[in-house]
């Protein structure tokens, strides 16, 4: 018997309205019998309905799918407004499941098995976890619907309708690549704050600092060095959260290059990994040092990372960015694109990654991309530092920025051993991948 046998959608069917039928039952185990307008087996066959139906729509016309759905909801509605009429619940969360569990069991005939049950199982955790979504609805403060919102329109209302093409000079700027890089920093720094604040502030720097470095470990930086000024008893703590966010900043650099051109980042690893056990290592050291010395509280979260505004200029830099490394590249050669990646990581590293990612994916040479990113990453690191040591003062700034500039010239030396920065040959000339 193999999967195209008609029982065998049968079956399927059968079995995806038992799986929803099961957790609509448990979630009304209370209410008495004939209380409910659906309980296991009307959704089991419900599901069976539509995979019947299905296999008569294969044999003879899809339109048999529509008169039965039609029919069917008819049907439900009818029963859920007596339902109600009695003095029962006003909800139409039923009906919908009724509806696509239908839709699933109908779909399996026609090819789409595997969709059927990922949409099956998908709809069944929706339902069973209905009071945790609730709480994480009610514990969203207006600003965070407000960021979730904003993430969704530049998204999925701005991306779609951007071109998919070179434009401006030399050809640089492809709006909808531009944009889409918009989307996939805003998406980490998203996943990211929403991960801090569900790990929690009291859990300490440590965990904050390793999650906020998926947002913004500069921000982090700044707001960690504020508070060793006015709570200097927790300087350890603060200063090993800055060095676990530092490092997170590594990983990120490589997972948003993988994303854009893998090939790219397998250059990155080896320095990445090379920066990151000397951040990480520092940090567990002056952790430990902290611990048995000094006592102090938890620092206060990051505020919300995600601003439409802040987005956008993000998409206007990285523009620029983009525009400034082709013409350089095109003009000076490859000495312009190595100045470009030191003097961009001043401010920010995710510009230039993506920049030349995208560049190595377009054919500028793995070698002169994977240095460039990696300069980046150890100007970004060193400047951090020296930003912890001027606002945070000497107390928290030498613990942040000694292992910071040390984790940069190790990794601008790994580049050079692995073969990166020989292959930039001259820095004048074309370099072979």
């Amino acid at each position: 018997m193999s999967l195209t046998d008609p029982f065998v959608h049968l079956a399927v069917a059968l079995a995806l309205g038992l799986l929803i039928g099961l957790e609509r039952g448990w979630q009304g185990r209370e209410v008495p019998e004939g209380g409910r307008v659906a309980g296991v087996r009307t959704y089991a066959l419900i599901g069976l309905l539509g995979g019947f139906v299905g296999l008569l729509a294969r044999e003879t016309d899809i339109a048999v799918t529509g008169f039965a759905f039609v029919g069917l909801a008819a049907a439900l509605v009818a029963a859920h407004v007596l339902s109600a009429l009695r003095g029962g619940a006003l909800g139409i969360t039923g009906l919908v499941a009724a509806l696509l569990t239908f839709a699933f069991g109908a779909a399996v005939p026609q090819g789409l098995m595997t969709e059927a049950a990922v949409a099956a199982v998908a709809t069944a955790l929706l339902l069973q976890y209905k009071s945790t979504l609730h709480r994480w609805v009610a514990a969203l403060a207006p600003g965070e619907v407000r960021a979730t919102l904003q993430l969704l329109a530049i998204s999925v209302l701005v991306l779609p309708i951007l071109p998919d093409r070179g434009l401006g000079p030399w050809q640089a700027l492809n709006p909808f690549q531009v944009w889409w890089m918009v989307v996939l920093i805003a998406g980490i720094s998203f996943v990211g704050y929403f991960a801090m604040k569900i790990i929690g502030p009291r859990k300490g720097a440590v965990l904050t600092g390793l999650v906020a470095g998926l947002a913004s470990s500069t921000a982090l930086t700044l707001h960690f060095a504020r508070l060793a000024r006015h709570q200097p008893e927790t300087g350890g703590y603060l200063a090993s959260g800055i060095l676990l966010a530092c490092g997170t900043m590594l990983p990120r650099m490589v997972l948003v290059t993988a994303v854009v051109h893998p090939p790219a980042a397998t250059a990155l690893i080896v320095p990445a990994v090379g920066m990151g056990v000397v951040v990480y290592a520092s940090a567990a050291l002056v952790w430990w040092r902290a611990a048995r010395q000094e006592g102090g509280t938890a620092p206060a979260p990051l505020k919300n990372p995600l601003a439409l505004g802040a987005a956008i200029g993000f998409g206007a830099v990285l523009a620029l960015v983009m525009v400034a490394a082709k013409g350089l590249e095109a003009t000076v050669g490859d000495a312009g694109v190595l100045a470009l990646a030191a003097v961009s990581g001043i401010t920010d590293v995710d510009a230039i990654t993506l920049t030349l990612a995208k560049m190595s994916a377009d054919g500028l040479a793995l070698a002169l991309a994977g240095f460039g990113i990696v300069l980046a990453g150890a100007v970004n690191t060193v400047v951090k530092g020296l930003m912890a040591l001027a606002v945070g003062g000497p107390a928290l700034g030498l613990r942040v920025a000694v292992p910071l500039a040390l984790s940069g010239a190790v990794g601008l030396a790994l580049a050079a051993a692995t073969g990166l920065a020989p292959g930039v040959a001259g820095l004048g000339g074309a370099v072979s991948p």
